[in-house]
């Protein structure tokens, strides 16, 4: 594992205001939710080698009080926590949340500052699910012992490279009471940093996954995705109670506001069912 240096560290932490290079041009249908009556900003989570960068973004009243909120950790798509994700964390904090998005890249390199998905996918290579783990773990812990988290109340949604990851948190985190994955991958090769893939960790949930997919993602199989049902569907609970949307026509990043891949419709049902699938399962 990459030591996390002093240099190192305050090179990662910048998160950008804005949107990842390689994401250009940015759509004008990018949503744009405003900070009024929220606290937001970069906080540091300490972790074991050191200190990760995150956003948090939470209901201003919340703050020096001792009342305690939901939490949701947003994990990043592949292009990192650059604006949309940000946003994503305002738009649960609006609701009433503690929203909370780690940097996962941090000791590797600022995805949002390349121009190319190739030279992203460099850094992304680089991340082992066990550090991704334990760096969720950590900021938990710190939303608890510094944010106002309820540990009674803790979700997890994810993007694309996220979206998989919610599915290995929730076979992780036994504390873990709701998670929301959108158009995560299922299926995988397996190797020293990414040993095993959500199809592969069904009946190790520990809490229901809502998960939200496009009919026509070219990197997401329509097969993966009925094999992940069939395994839902011959387990025992939690994970039989999760449940899988199939959006018709809808491509990859269909929720991704900012991209041409945006599908208005779609993304607005599978906001207001994240929503309503946290509260089902009592965050929030």
């Amino acid at each position: 594992m990459k030591k996390i240096t002093r240099r190192n560290f305050m090179i990662a932490s910048g998160l950008t205001a804005g949107f990842a290079l390689a994401a250009q041009p940015i759509s004008a249908q990018a949503i744009a939710t405003d900070t009024t009556d929220l606290t937001v900003g970069v906080v540091n989570i300490p972790v074991v080698d050191g200190e990760i960068p995150a956003y948090r973004a939470m209901p201003a009243a919340a703050e020096n009080s001792a009342m305690q909120l939901p939490t949701i950790l947003v994990v990043q798509e592949i292009f990192g926590v650059h604006a949309y994700i940000q946003d994503v964390c305002r738009r649960f904090a609006k609701l009433g949340y503690l929203a909370i998005a780690p940097d996962m890249y941090a000791r590797y390199g600022d995805p949002t500052q390349l121009s190319s998905i190739d030279e992203i996918r460099q850094i992304v290579r680089q991340v082992p699910d066990a550090e991704v783990m334990a760096d969720l773990d950590a900021t938990v812990a710190w939303a608890i012992e510094s944010s106002n988290g309820d540990p009674d109340q803790l979700g997890i949604t994810g993007f694309c490279w996220g979206g998989r990851v919610v599915w290995l948190y929730a076979a992780h985190n036994p504390n873990l009471k709701a998670g929301v994955a959108w158009y995560g991958r299922l299926v995988g090769e397996s190797s020293p940093r990414t040993p095993t893939h959500p199809l592969e960790v069904v009946t190790e949930l520990n809490a229901p996954i809502l998960g939200l997919y496009g009919e026509n993602d070219r990197l997401i199989p329509l097969e993966t995705v009925a094999k992940m049902r069939e395994a839902i569907a011959e387990s025992a609970e939690p994970a039989s109670q999760c449940q899988i949307i199939v959006y018709p026509d809808a491509p990859h990043g269909f929720h991704a506001d900012y991209r041409d891949s945006y599908q208005p419709v779609a993304a607005r049902d599978g906001w207001q069912r994240a929503q309503d699938w946290f509260k089902q399962n009592g965050v929030g």
